[in-house]
C-alpha cells in the first residue's frame, strides 16, 4: 500500500458526486465504500470495480483487465476489474463506471443476504464461536 495517498483521494474526489464515499485501508490496499458497500478496490495506484454477470461483459468489451493477486503461488481472480483507459479523466468519464460497479456490489449483497438468510455480522459471528465452543445447540 502507497504511504502516499494523493491517488486515493484523486479517486475519492472523482467518485464523490455518486456520495459519500469513503476509503478504508485494508490487505495492502484500500477499499472503497458508499455507505456499507465496498465497490471498488485500489491497489497499486490503479483502481479497480466490481463486476458481476451483468457487468462484466461491459468491463471487457472496454478492456478493463480483472483484478489478480497471488497467493501460495497461484494467482487468484477477484470480481473487481481495472477502471477502463480514460475513466479516471474526469467525473464524468468514471461516475458510469462507478455507478455499475456499486449495482454489482449491492446485487452482491443482497445475493449473500438472501442464501443464508440474515447476514452475519462479526459480532454475531463471534457469539456462535464462542456457542459451539461450549457445545451449545
Amino acid at each position: 500500500m502507497s504511504k502516499d495517498r494523493r491517488f486515493v483521494d484523486r479517486v475519492l474526489g472523482l467518485l464523490l458526486p455518486a456520495g459519500p464515499v469513503r476509503a478504508r485501508a485494508m490487505f495492502g490496499g484500500w477499499g472503497v465504500y458508499l455507505d456499507d458497500t465496498m465497490f471498488a478496490l485500489i491497489a497499486n495506484d490503479e483502481l479497480f470495480l466490481k463486476i458481476d454477470g451483468k457487468t462484466e461483459a461491459a468491463f471487457a468489451a472496454a478492456g478493463a483487465e480483472p483484478f489478480v493477486y497471488s497467493r501460495g503461488g497461484e494467482s487468484i481472480a477477484m470480481s473487481y476489474r481495472k477502471a477502463p483507459d480514460g475513466s479516471l479523466d474526469d467525473t464524468g468519464s468514471l461516475l458510469p463506471w462507478a455507478e455499475m460497479a456499486l449495482a454489482a456490489a449491492r446485487r452482491s449483497r443482497a445475493g449473500k443476504k438472501s442464501k443464508g438468510g440474515k447476514r452475519k455480522t462479526a459480532q454475531s459471528k463471534t457469539a456462535q464461536s464462542k456457542t459451539a465452543k461450549r457445545g451449545s445447540p
